[in-house]
């Protein structure tokens, strides 16, 4: 799978490692200084700890490089993790509940760091097996990307903390978008012939588009909004989001830039609610 030279293909996958080394960088930021007793902390993700994030992240980077270095292994290794149900992300971070925070830590490092160098490595016109449909390196670094984001967010709501919007945020909503056909087929539905104009604005201050100036069905606003709702991470209601027609109205509702079953979305308020159930549950001063 190893590739040389640096034609186009190679500088694309360079620039998404360079922005996914920034994004782990971010949330290396938060994770390092954070006090042992913390990572037991529930998120808003049901029944997960931020501990449960970072297993969840290191466990799919190893996994990742896996379909990249040996994709006979992965698909075997995919077979035998999916055959007991589609709650196998639940079940891999059971496997490792209890691990010390410092061994997570390490190995969400060495996961990130080997991963990192194999997509350098990969050819750029590979085809990588994932459990959703196979795709190509450049894609699969922007999914680790979006991934890190999202589970990146269900660690600051957590702590509390309000992250700063980046131009990275342009990858997640990108593959929010080219995942709509994914989103329509894991939930069983057809999927609609009529085109959908998405209009974001950017931390920058300017706007990203996808789909044609003319559609009728459109969904407009934050980048960062956007980018909340297609990972899962807030339900539509609680972002300024306007959407518009039935057919983009249909696949807000269902949109999920992450491989697997059909995400349940959170509800409305949610996130506010376990903010105020986790400041319900703090010791009095903290």
């Amino acid at each position: 799978m190893a590739a040389s030279g640096s034609g186009p293909g190679r500088q694309l996958i360079a620039s998404l490692v360079d922005d996914l080394v920034a994004e782990s960088g971010e949330l290396r930021g938060v994770l390092g200084p954070l006090p042992a007793g913390d990572w037991a902390r529930p998120t808003p993700a049901a029944g997960w700890t931020i501990a449960d994030q970072v297993t969840h992240l290191a466990y799919f980077d190893d996994v990742t490089r896996t379909s990249i270095t040996d994709p006979g292994q992965f698909q075997a290794d995919a077979a035998q993790l999916t055959a007991g149900g589609p709650d196998f992300p639940d079940r891999v971070a059971a496997q490792f509940r209890g691990t010390p925070p410092g061994e997570l830590l390490a190995w969400f490092d060495r996961s990130r760091d080997q991963l990192t160098r194999a997509f350098r490595e990969v050819d750029p016109a590979a085809r990588l097996p994932w459990f959703g449909p196979a795709m190509s390196p450049a894609s699969s670094v922007t999914a680790r990307l979006m991934e890190t984001w999202a589970h990146g967010q269900d660690i600051a709501d957590t702590l509390g903390i309000a992250r700063v919007p980046t131009a990275r945020l342009r990858h997640v909503a990108d593959l929010g978008i080219r995942a709509l056909r994914y989103s329509y087929a894991v939930n069983g539905l057809a999927v609609p012939a009529d085109p959908i104009r998405v209009e974001l604005a950017a931390p920058d201050g300017q706007y990203w588009t996808w789909g044609p100036a003319g559609a009728r069905d459109r969904v407009a606003g934050d980048a960062m909004d956007f980018c909340l709702v297609v990972t899962q991470r807030r339900h539509r209601d609680d972002t300024r989001l306007d959407v518009r027609g039935p057919v983009a109205a249909q696949w807000i509702g269902i949109a999920q830039a992450f491989a697997g079953a059909a995400g349940p979305g959170r509800p409305p308020g949610h996130v506010k609610a376990h903010a105020a159930a986790r400041a319900a549950a703090a010791p009095e001063g903290r």
